[in-house]
């Protein structure tokens, strides 16, 4: 049930807003100042206030100011008997949600509450939704091997250097893109993702790019391709080495002039962003065989950062367990476990060919097949 404070110094206004809520179902709490009101929003948990503009002592526009610095997510109803343009714009500029003119109209009222409520719910849906991102995109470990990938991070990633990340399956390069991408000037705008290796060669500079309808037989309609969709933000081109020659040299003109040009179309796009590159092969051998262009990979191997093996890390696998454990349990809903020490002992003088991804479908194998204490039998039995 949604709990709503109603500030206002009228009491016949405060008993009919109350009615009117409380008939449908919302929790109400009553305050008869600025001052009153500011209290009980700091003491109490509310989900929106609706405020009147006109009182003695402090005033709406005051008791605004203060709920939006103390939390700028809380929607907030300015009330008014008083209403003129420029009051409801000078509402809406400290952050209130909507403006509402005395004589209050019940239905215009109970429309703003509903979407004041249901704007609350989706900023704290996202903001949920963030924190599992970002839970899940970080990097675990305190080993000299990872501690040299996080120094470099956090030196590159203020910068608008590219930078091409190496290292084999499963070590977590995506993580690293994410991690510079988060601590960039940028990070307010789109990551982009591209696996050049999950698209088709005669797709790619589609998807790259974009195209103009008609251009082709399956182009129904303009397409906006995802250096456009990373414009001010950032493009991360995963798998990078097993991206088509005639793609590459496309790319390869965007990063030089800062330009494309959509597939079918003649006229150039402007486009602002930064790229970062990622992948498993030795481009360098690749560019020996022919299937990579060297001009491209000094484009982008401006800052070159490589991701250790699992086996090159392996001090780390102890921490990595215990974050895994947590996240997984969590995710499947069930209660926390916890290994042994000689299962995590065992764990960790194995070979990890498949690095990360596979020590992280061993830990939910064991997880979810084992009892409330992980052992090393468990280990022998089902890892």
């Amino acid at each position: 049930m949604a709990k709503i404070l109603i500030i206002d110094d009228e009491r016949s206004i405060r008993s009919t807003l109350e009615d009117i809520l409380s008939f449908e179902k919302y929790k109400v709490d009553l305050a008869a100042d600025g001052r009153e009101g500011i209290d009980k929003f700091v003491t109490g948990k509310y989900d929106l206030v609706l405020c009147d503009i006109k009182m003695p002592e402090m005033d709406g526009m005051e008791v605004l100011k203060r709920i939006a610095q103390s939390d700028k997510d809380i929607p907030i109803v300015m009330i008014s008997g008083h209403a003129d343009i420029k009051s409801a714009v000078e509402c809406i500029k400290y952050g209130a949600f909507d403006f509402i003119e005395k004589p209050i109209d019940l239905n215009r009222l109970l429309i703003t509450v509903k979407n004041a409520l249901d704007r609350g719910t989706l900023v704290e849906q996202t903001r949920t939704l963030k924190k599992k991102v970002e839970n899940k995109f970080r990097m675990i470990g305190e080993s000299e091997a990872i501690s040299r990938v996080r120094d470099m991070i956090d030196r590159v990633a203020p910068t608008e250097a590219r930078v091409l990340i190496t290292g084999s399956n499963g070590t977590g390069k995506e993580v690293v893109a994410r991690l510079i991408h988060a601590g960039s000037k940028r990070a307010q705008a789109p990551l982009v993702e591209v696996n050049c290796a999950a698209i088709p060669s005669e797709l790619i500079e589609s998807e790259l790019f974009g195209h103009e309808k008609g251009s082709f037989t399956s182009a129904i309609k303009q397409r906006i391709g995802k250096f456009e969709q990373a414009d001010g933000g950032t493009l991360f081109l995963d798998e990078i080495g097993d991206m088509s020659l005639s793609a590459q040299t496309k790319v390869l003109r965007a990063l030089q002039e800062n330009e494309i040009t959509r597939v079918g179309a003649d006229k150039a796009i402007h486009v602002d962003v930064r790229v970062l590159a990622a992948t498993n092969k030795d481009l360098k051998a690749e560019i020996e065989k022919g299937n990579f262009r060297e001009d491209l990979y000094h484009r982008l191997n401006v800052i070159p950062i490589h991701v250790p093996d699992l086996d090159q890390r392996k001090d780390d696998i102890p921490l990595l367990i215990d974050y895994f454990t947590n996240q997984i349990c969590s995710e499947q809903g069930i209660p926390a476990k916890k290994f042994e020490k000689q299962a995590v002992d065992k764990l960790q003088q194995r070979s990890w060919t498949g690095n990360i991804r596979e020590l992280r479908n061993v830990v939910e194998r064991l997880i979810i097949l084992s009892s409330s204490t992980i052992t090393a039998a468990d280990v022998d039995m089902f890892a």
